[in-house]
């Protein structure tokens, strides 16, 4: 397989990497890892997933995470180039109006039983009322580390399409995230006139975001050293979170403005964080019972640092 030419990593990434003293070693790593196509390993396993993890971007430059679900084979890769997804989003997600032909689209295949996850970038090619194709930039894999086991235990009949939109979070959804182990994040660079758009995965133990007010606190754990999601918001500070009660198939999706903590006695306050990062809550969207997947907790995560 061949990886990308030239190095990967655009100025946000490169400057966390040189911060802890890496960089050398990631030019060397991200061309080998990193690569403008679905290698075979990645294109055998989304066909095997009932759900994907997305990142759009709206017209107010606004980014969105959601989920979108299917039977196993709704993801399923035609070619190296080209992975297609027989879904969308429901017309109540703030995510929906991003979706058009040439939009840039972040992606995440996530296996909640058994821990393996997949990324990849691209965007938009074909668009159809039933679904759309991603022309694939960027694909690399990730490790295990801060995933909760969690097998899919049952289908809904039917996913709910209420969804309650505000400016700040209410009692309700403060204390959805305070019981959250898990989260996801987009975000967004615009690197010489070209969008890339990214969605990861987040995990702690329960309780592992601060919440105060409408302001999110996240410690950041160690990791691959890619920093995909903090290189975006040191060059673009804005994100966009998606939470997911795993029980009843509620969602919440935030999007805010962003601020890096890199040093200080505040990341001393999180037990096994490298740094902080925080967000301001400008958009929440409620949808109760929007996902028709319902998950059973397993087990957490052998990494998880303790609170």
């Amino acid at each position: 397989m061949n990886p990308i030419e030239q190095s990967p990593w655009h100025a946000g990434e490169r400057q966390l990497q040189e911060a802890v003293g890496v960089a050398e070693r990631m030019a060397v790593i991200g061309p080998k890892v990193i690569r403008d196509h679905l290698p075979e390993q990645h294109r055998d396993f989304y066909p095997l997933l009932p759900y994907l993890v997305l990142g759009v971007v709206d017209d107010q430059g606004i980014p969105w995470a959601t989920m979108v679900e299917g039977a196993p084979g709704f993801a399923h890769s035609p070619d190296p180039q080209t992975l297609q997804v027989d879904s969308l989003p429901s017309m109540s997600d703030p995510a929906r109006a991003a979706f058009h032909q040439g939009a840039a689209i972040g992606l995440l295949g996530i296996d909640l039983n058994t821990r393996r996850r997949n990324r990849m970038n691209g965007r938009i090619e074909g668009l159809d009322h039933e679904g759309f194709s991603v022309d694939v930039m960027q694909s690399f894999g990730n490790c295990p580390k801060y995933i909760q086991l969690r097998p899919v235990e049952s289908i809904a009949r039917q996913p709910g399409t209420l969804a309650e939109r505000s400016n700040s979070l209410d009692e309700a959804a403060r204390g959805m995230i305070r019981n959250a182990d898990t989260f996801f994040v987009a975000s967004y660079v615009n690197t010489e006139g070209e969008r890339s758009v990214d969605v990861s995965h987040r995990g702690g133990n329960t309780g592992f975001v601060r919440v105060e007010g409408n302001v999110l606190t996240i410690p950041d754990f160690a990791g691959n050293l890619f920093f995909n999601t903090l290189g975006n918001l040191m060059e673009n500070p804005v994100a966009g979170l998606l939470f997911i009660d795993f029980d009843s198939g509620d969602v919440l999706q935030i999007a805010g403005r962003t601020s890096l903590i890199l040093n200080g006695p505040q990341v001393a306050e999180f037990e096994g964080a490298q740094r902080l990062w925080t967000l301001t809550v400008e958009h929440a969207v409620h949808r109760p019972a929007a996902l028709a997947l319902r998950w059973r907790f397993s087990e957490f995560s052998p990494f998880n640092p303790t609170l």
